[in-house]
Formats: C-alpha cells, sequence, structure tokens
C-alpha cells in the first residue's frame, strides 16, 4: 500500500494492460518475494532464495523472470561476475559487525517486511513509499557493476533494480535542492554492531543532485536475479559505481533532500581518511594505504596478482564530466 496519499483519483487496470508483459512478470515475481503474498508455490520460491542468501550458496537460487537488461552506457559490464557465494558471504554492514563474515552470520534476524521510506525535505510531493509501490515506478534492470572498496579489494555484482532519479524524477526535487542525503536503519535489536561505538548512528551518506540523478546511480531491490539478501542491503539500497563502496547505503529508510552538504557517517568518523566525495580514484591514496592497485575477491586468494585500480572505477567515460574543472585531491 502507498501510505503518500494524493488527490488525483485512480483508473482501476491490471497492471499487465499498461506494462510490457515480462517487465510486469518481473515486478510482479519480486514483489511476491518480499511481501510473502504469495500461494504456495511462490512461497516456497522466497523460501528457496532466502535460503541461498543466507547461506551464501552458490547454486540453488530461483532466478527472477523477464528482467529487461540495461540499455543505460557503462550498465553491463565485460568482468566474469563475482561467485555469488563470495559476493554474500564477505561484505562491509557495520550494523552487523566489523569482521567481513559478521553480516551473514547475523544479519538472519532483520526483519524487512513490512517496510518503507521516507522521502522528504526539499521537494514538492514528499511521502512514505512502501518498498511494493517504490517497484512499480519503473522497469527492473540487471545492471553488472564492478564495486570497489576502500579497502584495496573489489567485485563485479549484477545487481536488480532501477535508476534513482525514476524516484527522483516522482517526488520533484525544488530549484533549492542541491544534495541527497541517504539514512539506513539502526534498530539495535536486530542489528548488533548499531550497539556499539565504532560510527555515530544511523549510517548516513550523501550524493550531490546531479550524481543522485545520473543514470548510473542504482535503487536496488536485488542481485543475482533474486531478492536481496540481508547483508548485502535488503530490502533496497542505493548503489553508486563509480565510488567506494561505502557510499552506496544498505537497508534505507529515509531519503532527504537538502541545500546543505550532508555530514555523512566516515567523514564525520575521519573526515582527514574519507571525503564527501570518495570517487574511486588512484591518485588519491587513503592515509594509511594505496589506492593505485585493488585484489578481485575470488581471483586465486590472497596471493592473486593486483589490478591496477582505474579512474572512477572504469566509469570516467560516463561520469568525468561531473567533476570538470574541480580539484580532486581536494575534493577526495
Amino acid at each position: 500500500m502507498l501510505i503518500h496519499s494524493s488527490t488525483s483519483g485512480f483508473i482501476h487496470t491490471s497492471p499487465s494492460e499498461i506494462t510490457p508483459e515480462p517487465v510486469y512478470r518481473a515486478r510482479r515475481d519480486l514483489m511476491r518475494a518480499m511481501t510473502g503474498l504469495a500461494g504456495a508455490a511462490a512461497l516456497a520460491g522466497w523460501t528457496d532464495r532466502v535460503a541461498f542468501a543466507q547461506s551464501a550458496a552458490p547454486a540453488g537460487a530461483r532466478r527472477l523472470s523477464g528482467l529487461v537488461r540495461s540499455n543505460v552506457p557503462g550498465a553491463l559490464s565485460m568482468d566474469k561476475p563475482t561467485d555469488v557465494k563470495d559476493a554474500t558471504s564477505y561484505n562491509n554492514f557495520y550494523e552487523f559487525g566489523t569482521d567481513k563474515a559478521d553480516p551473514a552470520r547475523n544479519a538472519g534476524a532483520l526483519k524487512t517486511h513490512p517496510w518503507t521510506v521516507e522521502v522528504d525535505g526539499l521537494v514538492a510531493k514528499p511521502g512514505r513509499f512502501a518498498v511494493e509501490d517504490l517497484l512499480k515506478f519503473s522497469a527492473l534492470e540487471e545492471r553488472i557493476y564492478r564495486l570497489r572498496c576502500v579497502e584495496g579489494w573489489s567485485m563485479v555484482i549484477p545487481w536488480v533494480g532501477y535508476s534513482l532519479s525514476q524516484l527522483i524524477g516522482r517526488v520533484q526535487p525544488l530549484g533549492s535542492a542541491k544534495y541527497v542525503e541517504f539514512v539506513t536503519l539502526a534498530d539495535p535489536v536486530t542489528m548488533p554492531g548499531v550497539r556499539s561505538r565504532v560510527l555515530d548512528w544511523p549510517y548516513v551518506e550523501g550524493l550531490r543532485l546531479d550524481e543522485a540523478l545520473h543514470p548510473l546511480t542504482l535503487l536496488a531491490f536485488g542481485m543475482y536475479g533474486a531478492v536481496l539478501p540481508n547483508q548485502n542491503g535488503a530490502p533496497l539500497r542505493l548503489v553508486v559505481p563509480w565510488k567506494y563502496g561505502f557510499k552506496s547505503s544498505k537497508s534505507l529508510v529515509r531519503i532527504r533532500f537538502t541545500d546543505k552538504q550532508p555530514q555523512t557517517a566516515w567523514n564525520k568518523a575521519a573526515a582527514l581518511e574519507y571525503g564527501f566525495y570518495s570517487n574511486v580514484n588512484p591518485n588519491v591514496d587513503h592515509p594509511r594505504w594505496s589506492q593505485a592497485t585493488e585484489r578481485r575477491i575470488g581471483e586465486d586468494g590472497l596471493f592473486a596478482k593486483k589490478r591496477k585500480t582505474l579512474m572512477f572505477n572504469g566509469y570516467e567515460a560516463q561520469v568525468g564530466q561531473l567533476y570538470a574543472g574541480m580539484d580532486l585531491q581536494k575534493f577526495f
């Protein structure tokens, strides 16, 4: 149910009459998986997905049918995708612990239904949206993005979602809006890491409005053709492929439009180490290590030859113009 009210009337028609059938089927399958409103067969499929995601098994997940392959330039990496077992068992999600294995161990307690996202601030049409309604805003696409983490490791993940700009267009930012702030869930009951002082909770990230509107910026609901595992940010998260992974907020509960640069979690914790922009840039070292190379997870373990880090994580052709004329040593 959409909680945000509207003064306009409603036309009652079947979604399949106004949406291409493959897109309709993919959206329906994902909605059923998330809400548990399907019949016994679909419910069994959801159970399989959850068991697969939480156990990080490399096989056995039921794929969502009818996903649209993205035609956004740069959205389909030619790199080999990371094995799903690695992608769902080696994670940064400090709300569940600081060890890379903690999220997969601890995230099973997270309740992802019902779930709503508050969208407010400098917008003409603020509201609180259920995940089921967010799924209706656009066709679900499968995009294969490189993910680069500041610690020096990287993955290649097939995400499922749509450009965040589709949601932004719905809420109509005011002319005074310059930034978008993303706030994630901070529940000390189901998230043991929130009881620690490692960060100032809740986790907050931010983008400039033009970065948020870029077609590569993804609002993700799934990965590897199935719903997001809890440890990877269920039920919805941000994915910004040209920035370090910590910019891609997980388990979103609020999206706020503002005229001021948001105070982000890692920038508040260590301003000299984590800048607001956090673009992947091999020429700007972290104070404690080089960013010139990276290790692709799943490639012959710790002794694999490191890869050269690409400017903007390889997306320079698509996003470089966003930073034309900026001093990227200062705005890191």
